[in-house]
């Protein structure tokens, strides 16, 4: 199951560079989780500043 992106995102670009599948883009306003991409490893999840990512 992916992990989601809340509208918490305060889109810092934290957790862009932690994905290493990329499947974390910048969006309009908050950052986005490509659920084909995501693996669920949750990299993302341990560097969000304002826990805005979660498990879907």
């Amino acid at each position: 199951m992916a992990h989601v992106i809340s509208n918490e995102c305060v889109a810092c670009g934290t957790c862009e560079p932690e994905c290493p599948f990329e499947a974390i883009a910048t969006g309009d306003p908050i950052y986005t989780i490509d659920a084909e991409k995501c693996t669920d490893c949750g990299k993302c999840v341990d560097v969000c500043p304002v826990s805005a990512i979660s498990k879907k």
